[in-house]
């Protein structure tokens, strides 16, 4: 139970530090951002500052949507796979050793 225990708390404040520190980056980030970008939804604006193609950052087409998507479904099949790779050593460790594995 003592590893256990260790992780739990690990766990905790790993969870802690990593959403302060999440927090403190997102302040960081917006403060930086132009207010005109911060303020820019689906449907831009008549400015004449974005208006002339200027803008700070292109929107997404549909093309661009689709490449994204597709390597994020690429990148979670390898995250997939190496977890099934390290599972499967892992069992193969643990069978090894002559560990049973507890589901609980």
């Amino acid at each position: 139970m003592g590893q256990q225990d260790k992780f739990v708390g690990g766990f905790l404040l790993g969870t802690l530090i990593g959403g302060v520190v999440g927090g403190i980056v997102g302040v960081l980030a917006s403060s930086r951002l132009p207010s005109d970008v911060a303020s820019l939804d689906d449907e831009p604006e008549q400015d004449d500052s974005l208006s002339n193609g200027n803008r700070p950052f292109p929107l997404p087409t549909e093309r661009s949507i689709e490449v994204a998507r597709r390597s994020l479904e690429d990148k979670i099949a390898q995250l997939n796979d190496a977890i099934d790779d390290v599972r499967q050593q892992l069992s193969t460790v643990n069978e090894s050793n002559g560990d049973a594995v507890n589901s609980d």
